[in-house]
């Protein structure tokens, strides 16, 4: 698997984390919230674009879930004694990934990336639609489910040519709002953003990335679903 895991973003644009305080965003990235839209049962279908906040060349996104200000911080770190601790693992995506094989697709998953958007469940499961992904109709669904993991848990992957099947997105963050749930999710990072640890290193770059905001994850600075519990 050779694919392109990775996108250019402007030089200047970046994600640093603070250490037990908040994501410091850099390049003037556009930020606005990300409604998953779902059927009646509850299926996530889409997202929907909401509510877009006035471009910034730098801003502070809350990290501990506590701010009165959100998505921005306003010091509540300091106040709750916020510990923000950075826990994932350092390793590359695909040196941590499971894989599971189809007839012409397959797909890599990394699950203590899961962000709990659910676009993997509808029509039968992402995985065992791999079976049958050799069906143009099926392997449209995986296609799209697979683009529409927030955090890049899941990754598509053309057998035949060894290339990632990425959605392209221009650089930009986006507040995932759970309407099914009614919660707020993660912070979904987009197009290839640097994000920087508290100690100065940069984890992966990747095409798409989510970014706890509730405090709760145990796998910081990643989303690992905790909001939703």
């Amino acid at each position: 698997m050779t694919g392109a895991m990775k996108k250019q973003s402007p030089p200047d644009a970046k994600i640093e984390i603070t250490k037990d305080g908040p994501y410091l965003v850099s390049g003037g990235l556009p930020l606005s919230e990300q409604r998953i839209v779902t059927n009646a049962e509850g299926e996530s279908l889409d997202y929907q674009k909401g509510k877009a906040y006035p471009a910034k060349p730098q801003y502070a996104l809350c990290r501990c879930g506590q701010s009165g200000d959100k998505p921005f911080c306003d010091g509540s770190h300091k106040k709750v004694k916020f510990d923000g601790t950075e826990t994932a693992s350092r390793e590359d995506y695909l040196k941590q990934a499971e894989t599971t094989d189809g007839p012409v697709l397959s797909l890599t998953d990394v699950e203590n990336l899961c962000a709990f958007a659910r676009f993997c469940d509808p029509k039968g499961r992402i995985w065992n639609l791999m079976e049958h992904s050799d069906n143009p109709e099926t392997r449209k669904i995986v296609e799209f489910e697979a683009a529409h993991c927030p955090s890049g848990r899941l990754v598509v992957w053309d057998k035949n040519t060894g290339q990632a099947i990425e959605p392209q997105f221009p650089p930009s963050l986006g507040l995932i709002e759970d309407t099914d749930k009614q919660v707020s999710g993660p912070i979904w990072v987009r197009g290839g953003i640097p994000v920087i640890s508290a100690n100065g290193k940069p984890y992966e770059v990747r095409n798409r990335v989510t970014l706890c905001r509730c405090g709760r994850s145990d796998n910081k600075p990643f989303c690992d679903g905790a909001h939703a519990a």
